[in-house]
């Protein structure tokens, strides 16, 4: 794997620090500047639909500007964000910050996607992709649990300046390492939104959404989950979130080995394994040790879908694949917001804190029956391009016989 690829990941894992660490300062962030929690957790959301909105609109701003000079771009944006919001001096400010920190994140994944995948042989396309994300798995175990520590240590603030200061990093390393990538010749603005009129890209991205929508229905509500179901103590949530990201790291990378290999295979046995142990954590999230596993579990099952996922959406948008890349990575959250919306929805109707379990169960079953349609669809028009393949060489050899 090319030196790269670590550029990327660098800019990889502050972009994952920055989006799931605001989630343990809440408090902290909440008591500085004097609103509610519920307020501030307009940061988490901001910062999901800034992610939706900015993965399609800076990828449609990036299609004149070549790809290495753009994920430049991107970081220098990030870079600002996390400055803005370390220096706030009101909430509003900072949650413009956030905002202006998450434009760069679709585009950056989606570009980086397929830089990544250039940089490689055909057959490790996938495992590249994987080495990218790699950075964003183990941003959940180091940079999260770091940075809340020293959120809560020496201030929120101090997080924040930190992550900019990793951004400064990861824009270094792809200055330094990141080849001079020529834009492809003939891929305009029009190109890229035809990939979105390909059933297979629309499917995949809807796989997506739901797929990884399962696993936060039941990552959002880990706390109360844990502290009230399981009998954890508050400080335990940490290290549990360390082990989801444990199992992130690992999910990803055996996603990403094995796509290269059975893509379609590898996510029929991830969704279904995912939607089956997601079901199961409504009976073993009332004991620690099981309860321990299945975290991890579950952030393994997650995250095994993520390379097949975005690499699917790479084959099937050959030729413009930049756009279909960075929605692709809005898609997922998406998920998030959407899953963690219906998570509290069941909560909020009493049927208890283990009750988004059974909607991440059903999302992920439903991203499962995706799959299966998705690869009848192929096996179909496969079965229809032959047919008329063989036709075409009929014809062509029909006046020989005369």
């Amino acid at each position: 794997m090319p030196l790269a690829l670590l550029a990327l990941a660098i800019g990889a894992f502050g972009i994952g620090t920055t989006e799931f660490v605001i989630m343990g300062l809440l408090p902290e962030v909440a008591a500085d500047f004097g609103v509610s929690i519920p307020t501030a957790g307009l940061l988490v959301t901001g910062y999901a639909l800034g992610v939706v909105i900015g993965a399609p609109l800076m990828t449609v701003l990036g299609t004149k500007v070549p790809r290495k000079r753009m994920l430049m771009l991107l970081m220098g944006l990030f870079i600002a964000g996390n400055l803005l919001s370390a220096v706030a001096p009101a909430f509003a400010v900072m949650l413009i910050g956030r905002v202006v920190a998450s434009l760069a994140h679709g585009a950056f994944f989606g570009i980086g996607s397929v830089v990544a995948a250039e940089l490689v042989a055909p057959h490790k396309k996938a495992g590249a992709i994987a080495m990218m994300f790699t950075g964003l798995t183990i941003a959940n175990v180091v940079g999260v649990p770091l940075g809340t520590f020293i959120g809560q240590s020496a201030g929120w603030r101090v997080t924040f300046a930190i992550v900019a200061a990793l951004g400064v990093v990861g824009l270094a390393g792809i200055a330094k390492l990141v080849p001079e990538l020529p834009r492809p010749e003939g891929v305009h603005l029009r190109h890229e939104l035809a990939a979105f009129k390909n059933a297979q890209v629309l499917l995949a991205m809807a796989m997506t959404v739901l797929g990884f929508g399962g696993v936060f229905a039941a990552i959002t509500y880990i706390a109360p989950m844990m502290t009230h179901i399981a009998g954890f103590a508050d400080g335990s949530v940490t290290w549990l979130l360390v082990l989801f990201g444990l199992g992130m790291v690992g999910g990803n990378l055996i996603g990403g080995k094995f796509a290269d290999r059975a893509l379609m295979p590898m996510l029929y046995v991830s969704l279904g394994a995912l939607a089956v142990v997601l079901a199961l954590f409504t009976l073993t999230a009332h004991n620690k040790i099981a309860a321990a596993v299945t975290i991890a579990l579950i952030g393994a099952l997650g995250f095994a879908t993520v390379p097949p996922l975005q690499k699917r959406v790479l084959d099937q948008a050959h030729g413009a694949p930049t756009l279909a890349s960075a929605v692709n990575i809005g898609a997922f959250n998406l998920g998030n917001a959407l899953s963690a919306w219906l998570g509290g929805i069941v909560i909020a109707a009493g049927f208890g804190y283990t009750s988004p379990n059974w909607v991440g169960a059903a999302l992920a079953a439903a991203a499962l029956v995706l799959a299966f349609v998705s690869a009848a669809l192929e096996r179909r028009d496969g079965a229809r391009g032959s047919v008329t393949a063989s036709g075409t060489a009929v014809d062509q050899r029909a006046p020989v016989h005369h």
